[in-house]
Formats: structure tokens, C-alpha cells, sequence
């Protein structure tokens, strides 16, 4: 496969995230061509080209329509804010190209069905952010439950906190509109749906609660602005083959940084994993032995695939970045025609109908079915 030609709309945290692995994935796994960086979009001319020399692009631009339009543009990473996703990422589609596009699809569900059906149409590859499903060790939990370590999964809990929006003075920005979406539901607890997706397969009944910690916020420009959308949230899940779950959300847990802690309890033992240790898991296994009981620690290593393409000896440990550049090889594989392992846009459109309908749960204060 030619080398593949790369545009970039958006360059913050999650640009700069698609940046780093677009110039990383050849260097760390070497079976791909490396991709050109072509074309980046930013709000304005001057911060495109700054941002262009800073991530090695070819080209900038102030109208990501132009990024799109050009030729030599085979892939579009799309990291902009929540609203702008589908707008972007049909406009790709439509224009021939693969699409990256960050989690979560869309605000609304009915523009996140449009962005499949764009997807469908174009016969192109749409996949979304989901990089903590990369993780090796998620890849050696997937395996150890498939192998029956801790025999028939019947209970799941998965907690989700960050502190981001823990400050009650901390000014009003996009993350607290309506136009972005749920908050702590769509913006953030599509992160262990994507896990529970993973290990387990889809949801498929829920019952919500959400809370809003603060009412308002201040605006840099002075006086107070209410917050449109929920920080926390608490939901009850099933799962298929009657596996009961439990999600807990919030983005204004003080302390906590990148947690993600998921409990996974079965028949003959348990897993438990933090995100905020991602390079290693405890695994329960219930033998017998009263005198010895206990958690023992799994540390990735290079026996934990593509741990090893990073680093060759265990216990030195991988960062978010890393899973970044992993998805990025799994999208190159995908765009092949190579067996890969990632969220694609039919996949996500699953989790954002679980979003929506925990939010309807919340309104209609009841339990929703999950088609």
C-alpha cells in the first residue's frame, strides 16, 4: 500500500495526540509505509502554520474545507470539539476519504446516524478514538477471560473520575454547553463503554441517574453562566449473558487524574484494573489454597503484544500516547484490509445509542431497553 497522506483538523490535546502517532507509527512498528503529512486545519491562518512546522506538515490552512478538497489527502483526523464532528467527518466520507475521528461521534444521535450512513456510503474506513481498548494489558484480560481464568463472568463494576471540572471557580468552556453534548455521559463514560464493548460486547438495558455539582460557572469576561449539562453519573446496566454492571462518572472527582477502575468478577475469580496504573492489572484466581489467598500483580512486558515494539524489557510501562500510536497502526491495518482491532463507526454508533438511551432512562426515570 503507497504511503498514505494524512490531514489533520484541530491541533490540541487530541490533534497533538494524532500528530505524535501519524509521525511515531512507522518508527514503533516498521510493517507500514510512513504516512505524509499533508494538509492541517486550524481556526485561524497563524496558528495552522505555527502548528503545521510544529507537527511537520506540509500545508496549513484556516478552512478545514480546503484540507478536505486536497488530492493528496487520503486520511482525515478529525479532533476537533464534540459539535464539529459530523459536519467534518461526513464532508470527509463524502469527499473519498478515511476518516479518525475522536470519540464521542456526535451530540446529537441522528447526526451520529448520518455519520454512519456517510460512512456506509463512502465504502471508506471511519473509525473513532477509543485508544485505552489498546492497552496490552486489555488485550491480556480479553484473553484471560476468554480462556476461562476466572471462569463465567457475573458482575462487573466501572468507575470513571477526573478532576478536570472538580474546581467550582474553574471559568465556563465548551465542555459544560448543551451543544457538546450530556457531559460526563457522552464526554467521558464512552471510554469504559468502549472497555465493557471490548470484553464483553454491547449493553443492552440501563437505568440512570446524573448530577449536576454546579449550578453555574464564571465567565471570563465576568458574571456566572449555568451549566447545561451533568458532570456525574450513576448507571446500572445489564450486560449479555446476564452480566449486571454498575458505571460511575464523574469529571469533578478532586484527586483523581485518568482513573478508569474496572472490576470484573466471576465464578473462579477476578480482575481488577486502574487506568491510572495502566501497565498492570491484579488477577484473582480462586484455587483452593485459603493459606495463600490473594491478588497477584500482571506488569506488561514484551510478552504482552505490542508492549514489545516500545520497549524490550517489562515493567518499564507504555503511556497514553503509545496507545494513540498502537490505534493508529490498527487503522493503517484496517485501510489494508488487514484484521484490526478497532471502534468503527458502526461499533460506536452502539455506544452512542447506550449514552442516549441512559440519558432517556434519566428523563423518564426508568429502566430502557437497548435494541
Amino acid at each position: 500500500m503507497k504511503p498514505l497522506g494524512i490531514g489533520l483538523i484541530g491541533t490540541g490535546y487530541m490533534g497533538k495526540c494524532h500528530a505524535l502517532a501519524w509521525n511515531a507509527v512507522k518508527t514503533v512498528f516498521g510493517d507500514v509505509e510512513r504516512p505524509r503529512l499533508i494538509h492541517l486545519a486550524e481556526a485561524n491562518a497563524e496558528l495552522a502554520a505555527k502548528r503545521a512546522s510544529e507537527f511537520g506538515f506540509a500545508k496549513a490552512t484556516a478552512d478545514w474545507r480546503d484540507l478536505i478538497a486536497d488530492p493528496d489527502v487520503d486520511v482525515v483526523s478529525v479532533t476537533t470539539p464534540n459539535q464539529f464532528h459530523p459536519e467534518m467527518a461526513i464532508a470527509a466520507l463524502e469527499a473519498g476519504k478515511h476518516v479518525w475521528c475522536e470519540k464521542p461521534m456526535a451530540p446529537a444521535y441522528a447526526d451520529a446516524e448520518k455519520m454512519l450512513a456517510a460512512a456506509r456510503a463512502s465504502g471508506r474506513v471511519a473509525v473513532l478514538g477509543y485508544n485505552y481498548i489498546q492497552n496490552p494489558m486489555m488485550r491480556q484480560i480479553k484473553t484471560l477471560i476468554g480462556e476461562g481464568a476466572i471462569g463465567t463472568v457475573n458482575h462487573i463494576r466501572v468507575e470513571m473520575d477526573e478532576d478536570f471540572m472538580a474546581d467550582p471557580e474553574a471559568f465556563f468552556y465548551w465542555k459544560s454547553e448543551l451543544a457538546s453534548g450530556y457531559g460526563a455521559l457522552d464526554d467521558f463514560s464512552v471510554h469504559p463503554l468502549s472497555l465493557l464493548w471490548y470484553l464483553f460486547g454491547h449493553v443492552e438495558a440501563v437505568i440512570t441517574d446524573m448530577v449536576k455539582p454546579y449550578a453555574d460557572r464564571p465567565l471570563k469576561e465576568g458574571g456566572r453562566r449555568n451549566v447545561e449539562n451533568h458532570d456525574g453519573a450513576n448507571v446500572l446496566m445489564r450486560l449479555g449473558g446476564g452480566i449486571s454492571a454498575v458505571l460511575m462518572a464523574n469529571r469533578s472527582a478532586w484527586g483523581r487524574k485518568g482513573r478508569i477502575a474496572l472490576q470484573i468478577f466471576g465464578s473462579k475469580g477476578s480482575i481488577a484494573y486502574d487506568q491510572e496504573r495502566m501497565n498492570e492489572f491484579d488477577l484473582y484466581q480462586a484455587d483452593g489454597r485459603g493459606s495463600e489467598q490473594g491478588y497477584r500483580k500482571i506488569l506488561a512486558a514484551p510478552a504482552h503484544h505490542p508492549y514489545d515494539r516500545f520497549i524490550p524489557a517489562p515493567g518499564h510501562g507504555l503511556g497514553f500516547n503509545d496507545l494513540k500510536i498502537i490505534e493508529c497502526h490498527e487503522l493503517i491495518h484496517a485501510i489494508s484490509g488487514a484484521p484490526s482491532s478497532i471502534v468503527t463507526f458502526e461499533d460506536g454508533l452502539r455506544i452512542e445509542k447506550s449514552v442516549h438511551a441512559m440519558a432517556k432512562s434519566f428523563h423518564e426515570r426508568r429502566w430502557i431497553e437497548i435494541a
